[in-house]
């Protein structure tokens, strides 16, 4: 039996609706840029191939969970985003089995450290401490899902206004060439999570902000940001 110098972390978690269960959380992979008007916003190519980031396990946020305004920023932004959860793994998955490793589908939201990120970017360095911070990705619960995937509405309002309103269906790389391309730089495993890139309308958030966001038939999240 193994013993352990200090006492062992909790799994990071979801909820699965529905169930009394809920998902272990192993690895959150991010897209990003995956929507045009988005690379656009944000100073890209609408041809550049799809690039992924990571934010720790434990940055993921259960719903009804607050989120305070993190340290060393003074630009917080939203991204409203589809979220993959996986049930099962692979390597180098061709794009047409990648949706048999899909076991649901959550609404996300990636918060970024706007500044950070930016400084990071002029000087060539990793975007950990702008992407991967404390309760840097609130989720819904996972709806489970069999079939093609979600392709309608997605929203998110700040304090009742909207901000960014698009369709999942405007993706760049369609969740099976997403799950795909990641499986060829990670081996997949069941219990990732996939954020998978957020369309145009990212923007500021401050502590008392009231943000909701909906993907349609997926769900819905809503979390304050708290001082």
């Amino acid at each position: 039996m193994t013993s352990y110098v200090l006492p062992p972390l909790a799994p990071a978690a979801a909820p699965v609706e529905g169930e009394a269960a809920v998902f272990p959380i192993r690895r959150v992979l991010c897209v990003g840029r995956n929507y045009a008007a988005h690379r656009r916003e944000m100073g890209g190519d609408d041809r550049d191939p799809p690039f992924f980031f990571s934010k720790p396990a434990d940055a993921v946020i259960p719903p009804g969970g607050a989120v305070p305004y993190p340290t060393r920023t003074a630009n917080l932004h939203h991204e409203i985003e589809l979220v993959v959860a996986l049930g099962a793994g692979g390597r180098d998955v061709p794009p047409e089995r990648a949706l048999d490793l899909v076991y649901g589908y959550a609404v996300g939201v990636d918060l970024t450290r706007r500044d950070l990120q930016n400084a990071a970017k002029d000087k060539g360095q990793p975007w950990d401490a702008a992407k991967g911070f404390d309760a840097s990705a609130p989720i819904s619960p996972i709806r489970k899902w069999r079939g093609a995937p979600p392709q309608g509405r997605i929203t998110l309002s700040v304090n009742g206004q909207m901000r960014q309103d698009a369709q999942v269906a405007d993706m760049i790389w369609n969740v099976a060439e997403v799950i795909s391309e990641a499986s060829k730089l990670w081996t997949l495993a069941p219990g990732d999570l996939i954020f998978t890139g957020t369309p145009e309308g990212v923007g500021p958030i401050v502590a008392g902000d009231r943000v909701t966001g909906e993907v349609e038939g997926v769900g819905s999240l809503a979390f304050e940001v708290t001082p």
